[in-house]
């Protein structure tokens, strides 16, 4: 089933039980090209080069939702370029596991062309596509566990580069395995908020506008998730 999430300024709050769910207007058809838009954009999105391309000013993510919301292809292609990266390492430690953070990856740009037409700017875009993502990584991770276990999971550490020594990056490995599996334990929100924030240098605030809550409330899921992995890894954290 195709579930489309409902856009701002109603956002709901990550790990809820109850999102709201609307089928797009001619869904199969709206899928079938979004999809195929989709894999256009994926595969010919490049980040901007130096010489003239820094000299011209960009279009910011509300101007390119805006033509992306008029069918501009374009566009589209050039919010996938600027987001796909985080928006799949946020899904790939959420998940540990390659293929289902593609799939939520491709499922929250599919999304942004699904979305646009409705979407307001009353947010930055980035909280909207990164909450969508923390979202349905949740999502995927509960259906995994109702399934039971399924492929070997991914360790965190391949999103790195090896170093050149194999004993050293043996070590890394074993490591990474370690921390993956403690923060793949802990609660659904505990564990967003250290993936944006320590994974993925979010600021606390801006943290806060993807779950749906507030600094404060982002410091608390965060000192309590830093707390569960001191009691699990212990001086592997000092390391």
């Amino acid at each position: 089933m195709w579930l489309v999430f409902a856009p701002w300024p109603n956002p709901v709050p990550v790990g809820s039980a109850r999102r709201p769910c609307f089928a797009p207007t001619d869904a199969i058809a709206a899928v079938r090209k979004a999809r195929s838009i989709w894999r256009q954009a994926a595969a010919s999105a490049r980040p901007a080069r130096g010489g003239t391309e820094r000299a011209m000013v960009e279009p910011t993510d509300e101007d390119l939702m805006a033509a992306v919301a008029a069918g501009d292809q374009r566009a589209f292609r050039a919010l996938v370029g600027r987001h796909q990266g985080r928006a799949f390492r946020i899904a790939f430690r959420m998940t540990r596991n390659k293929a289902d953070a593609e799939d939520v990856t491709q499922d929250a740009l599919l999304r942004v062309w699904t979305n646009a037409a409705s979407w307001r700017p009353t947010a930055a875009f980035g909280t909207w596509l990164y909450r969508v993502v923390v979202n349905l990584a949740i999502d995927r991770q509960r259906a995994v566990q109702r399934r039971g276990p399924h492929a070997p999971l991914d360790a965190a550490d391949s999103l790195a580069d090896p170093g050149p020594d194999p004993a050293q990056a043996a070590a890394r490995g074993e490591t990474g395995r370690l921390v993956s599996t403690a923060v793949a334990e802990l609660p659904e929100r505990q564990r967003a908020a250290l993936v944006l924030s320590h994974f993925e240098g979010l600021s606390n605030a801006e943290a806060a506008d993807v779950l749906g809550t507030s600094i404060s409330g982002i410091e608390a899921l965060l000192v309590r998730a830093r707390r569960a992995l001191k009691d699990r890894l212990g001086p592997l954290l000092a390391e």
